[in-house]
């Protein structure tokens, strides 16, 4: 169970990366965007690592802040999930 979670995960992660990568494609080429939902939903479902990830080496949307400003918050809710995950199954 846990191996499909983690391999889920990575797929995610994975599919995260590579759409930032082909959105910066299409932005130089002039072809149809990857939708900026699409972009956060990926890192909503667990591929935030990847969507950082791919930003930084892409170097895309580093400068738009209101995407910027929710993919922190897709980040913080995470962590925020994260954190009462743990104390729910690990702390009580």
């Amino acid at each position: 169970m846990i191996f499909y979670a983690l391999l889920a995960l990575l797929a995610v992660n994975l599919a995260a990366f590579a759409a930032f990568g082909w959105d910066k494609h299409c932005a130089r080429t002039g072809r149809w965007r990857v939708p900026e939902g699409t972009l956060l939903w990926l890192a909503f479902l667990g591929g935030t690592p990847g969507a950082f990830a791919g930003r930084a080496l892409f170097r895309h949307k580093t400068r738009k802040q209101p995407f910027v400003g929710r993919l922190w918050a897709v980040a913080a809710l995470q962590a925020a999930g994260g954190a009462a995950a743990g104390w729910h199954f690990f702390l009580r």
